[in-house]
């Protein structure tokens, strides 16, 4: 029965962007829900507009074609990506705009975030009850939509259906125009990372504190990948999954048998997730999933929800960590490697959870552009760098040589649990620096 509406609205991508006007804010999807026929023709219109901001997250290829186009287009990235992080550091071409991933939603419900004047997202097709899914982007997708004045979707055949949960699908009457993508137009396939055998002793360490029932929250990266390898070849019963980014190592785990969603309080039997990035085996295995269910963010990673899950377990990367157990998790210096994400929320939210547990890991080195070995566990940061998770908010740290749990401890013996995780090249400079900074007691180990 909405066939004749969806005819009515379908229009070529050139079409549809000639809504946008010099001085409009455009949202682009996140994730998997940046468009790329509608990208193409909006950049085409380079020449008769100026002063255009484009907002997406976590941009996956190919590279938007609007953010090659300085002064025409402004390009922000709610949450830095690989290519982010090339457009800004090589050519200043994209800016990040840092925000409590959980609060997205009431950004723009609540009118906190400028008007968006248009909101382009990719879609799957539409269902015989006139909702277009919106695949593996769920985040703050709709509210992004409700607010805009004009709504367009890009129809891709190869997005798959990802069932809710709530808010995730969008209603062809909320819908102004409609682009369909070629049918060879395929999402990234992006396996996760080969885990290291520093993730793995990283896993090994953290494979110590789950046990049967907890709840897993991952983030990206080859250690979350050794976690869910060893989950899977592990023993373990009844284990639970909540999180904002559903990843390879949750297939894994799930087809292991090992999580299944059992001892959870809410959303039993499932693994709530508000975004999901990986392999193609992984988006095949999302499509029409029972398992799984997708929420907004203001579900998945408030902290308070969290909170109702017992015995959870949250696991996220960092760059480097201070003496004072500060956490930056997003930069180099001045060059924006991440952003802070959900990170707080599933920090907070961990702690909340009755035996809940958040643990921040790295591994304890890595080699600069110049051959040097550098230490990850730092006395300060660079005046530049950010920090993502103050220190009075963390809980466990991890490395290679060990898990130290910091919370509720004094700053000096937060510095030594620290230096002791630290790779040993480095442990006798770090207790000198922490002596110098009055934050080191035992004072006969310094030469």
């Amino acid at each position: 029965m909405y066939q004749k509406e969806y005819q009515q609205k379908l229009v070529s991508a050139e079409e549809a962007v000639k809504v946008v006007k010099s001085g409009d804010i455009v949202d682009y999807g996140f994730f998997n829900g940046k468009p790329v026929e509608c990208d193409i023709a909006l950049a085409a219109r380079k020449d008769e507009l100026q002063d255009v901001q484009v907002f997406s997250a976590v941009t996956l290829p190919p590279v938007p074609e609007v953010a090659k186009l300085r002064g025409h287009f402004t390009y922000v990235d709610w949450q830095f990506s690989k290519i982010a992080r090339i457009l800004q550091s090589n050519y200043e071409l994209a800016y990040y705009s840092p925000i409590l991933y959980h609060q997205a939603p009431s950004l723009y419900r609540d009118g906190i975030a400028p008007h968006r004047n248009v909101a382009i997202c990719r879609v799957a097709p539409m269902d015989k009850y006139g909702y277009f899914n919106l695949g593996p982007h769920n985040s703050e997708t709709l509210a992004n939509m409700e607010v805009a004045d004009y709504v367009i979707v890009e129809v891709n055949k190869n997005i798959p259906v990802c069932l809710g949960g709530a808010e995730e699908s969008v209603h062809i009457s909320q819908v102004d125009f409609i682009v369909e993508a070629p049918d060879d137009q395929v999402l990234p396939d992006i396996p996760g990372a080969e885990p290291t055998e520093v993730d793995k002793k990283i896993a090994d360490h953290l494979m110590n504190f789950i046990h049967d029932g907890c709840c897993i929250q991952l983030g990206i990266g080859g250690m979350p990948n050794a976690v869910g390898k060893a989950i899977a070849s592990s023993d373990l019963k009844n284990l639970g999954g909540h999180t904002e980014m559903f990843v390879d190592a949750y297939v894994d785990m799930i087809e292991s048998g090992r999580m299944n969603g059992a001892a959870k309080t809410i959303d039993r039997n499932r693994v709530a997730y508000t975004f999901a990035i990986g392999s193609q085996r992984m988006y095949d295995f999302m499509h029409m999933n029972p398992a799984l269910a997708s929420y907004p963010v203001n579900y998945t990673n408030d902290p308070r929800v969290i909170q109702r899950l017992d015995n959870f377990v949250s696991i996220n990367n960092a760059v480097e960590v201070d003496l004072y157990s500060q956490v930056n998790a997003e930069s180099n210096d001045i060059i924006q490697i991440s952003g802070n994400g959900g990170m707080w929320d599933f920090v907070l939210g961990a702690q909340w959870s009755k035996n809940g547990k958040s643990f921040i890991c790295l591994s304890s080195t890595f080699t600069d552009h110049e051959g040097r070995l550098r230490s990850r566990i730092v006395p300060t940061f660079a005046a530049a760098s950010i920090t993502t998770i103050p220190r009075q908010m963390v809980d466990y740290i991890v490395t290679e040589y060990g898990a130290v749990r910091l919370r509720a401890k004094p700053t000096w013996q937060r510095a030594e649990e620290l230096i002791s995780i630290a790779h040993p090249d480095f442990r006798d400079d770090l207790i000198k620096e922490a002596a110098r900074m009055k934050l080191w007691r035992r004072s006969n180990k310094i030469d």
